[in-house]
């Protein structure tokens, strides 16, 4: 079922890697402050001042400030949150709303709930919706939307968000409705009891074996930081990681795989795919090949499952392939069968 969100004007990585605002503080009306640096802050870093100084504010927001040149002292701006203050300076805040600050609102979406009660939702999201809010997209996320499905998920971090798919890729989420919910979610989701499937498209012919385990550690590209990689654990930081991949069909275009998570690493899937040289379509930032069908990265989230963290209920939801993906499958002369 589609369901469109409302605003009541009456009423008020896996999370690893990612950035979340945690709660849902309006931002203030523009105020301009003065803090006077006392002896016991002498020698204390700008950002502590800041903190200590203005305490009902997070220090998130203190520091959306001071990058955003909201700081000053003797009308100079300054932003290195570093800087060493002094006993006897005089420095100017203005409390203002920020990008950040306001992100965290209600709006009117159309999310597609397949499921819900008392306690989740599972959202089927479409290929192109941001799940929260970040740099270049502080509004229109799912996140946005769900506060505006659910104003009592202003209560809830993340607005009881517990695991995210990248922007462009389509398919199932659990989302928590209480905080009992979500708490059981996130220890669910960390001992690995909530089963995840996906189909992918390679952008060649497969190569080998037809069921493949990838077991390779991932964390940031030392070379690219905007990429994530397969590290060597012994040099570089990272996570264990495991994905299994299954070739349900392939031709001289390219295969349609099916990929089990056994952890939820940053572009896993995407990562395991381009170390066995077959990156997936439409993945350009993984060296995957472009095609006018798939304007995207091929990649959907087709099953979930787990038990109800409250009932212990067995909980298996399955999600249609998106139209980009049927339409890419018959011109490819690719099958599918979900059973399989």
């Amino acid at each position: 079922m589609i369901i469109s969100s409302s605003i009541d004007l009456g009423e008020s990585e896996d999370l690893q890697e990612d950035s979340f605002l945690e709660s849902g503080l309006s931002a203030p009306l523009d105020e301009v402050r003065e803090l006077k640096v006392g002896p016991e802050l002498h020698g204390e870093r700008l950002d502590k001042m800041l903190a200590t100084s203005v305490t009902e504010f997070s220090r998130s927001y203190l520091q959306q400030l001071l990058e955003d040149g909201a700081v000053t002292r003797l009308g100079q701006i300054y932003t290195k949150a570093s800087l060493k203050v002094k006993a006897g300076e005089i420095w100017t805040i203005e409390l203002r709303a920020t990008p950040q600050s306001q992100a965290f609102k209600p709006e009117l979406l159309d999310i597609n709930v397949i499921f819900e009660d008392a306690y989740l939702r599972i959202i089927d999201k479409p290929a192109g919706l941001v799940v929260h809010p970040a740099p270049g997209n502080w509004s229109g996320t799912l996140m946005n939307g769900l506060l505006g499905l659910d104003h009592a998920l202003m209560d809830l971090p993340r607005a009881g968000i517990v695991h995210r798919l990248d922007k462009d890729t389509s398919g199932l989420m659990v989302v928590a409705r209480t905080r009992q919910a979500m708490d059981a979610l996130v220890k669910k989701i960390a001992s690995r009891e909530v089963k995840r499937q996906y189909l992918t498209i390679s952008d060649k012919a497969w190569v080998g074996p037809k069921q493949k385990s990838i077991d390779l550690p991932i964390g940031r590209d030392p070379s690219n930081r905007l990429r994530m990689a397969a590290v060597d654990l012994s040099k570089n930081s990272g996570k264990l990681a495991l994905t299994h991949f299954r070739v349900l069909d392939q031709n001289q275009h390219g295969a349609l795989v099916r990929c089990i998570l056994e952890t939820g690493r940053t572009h896993q899937i995407r990562v395991h795919m381009a170390s066995l040289k077959m990156p997936m379509l439409g993945d350009h930032l993984y060296g995957g090949t472009s095609n006018p069908l798939m304007p995207r990265q091929a990649l959907h989230a087709e099953k979930l499952g787990f038990e109800h963290p409250i009932t212990g209920q067995p909980m298996n939801f399955q999600s249609e392939l998106p139209s980009d993906f049927q339409n890419l499958l018959q011109a490819w002369s690719l099958s599918y069968n979900e059973t399989t």
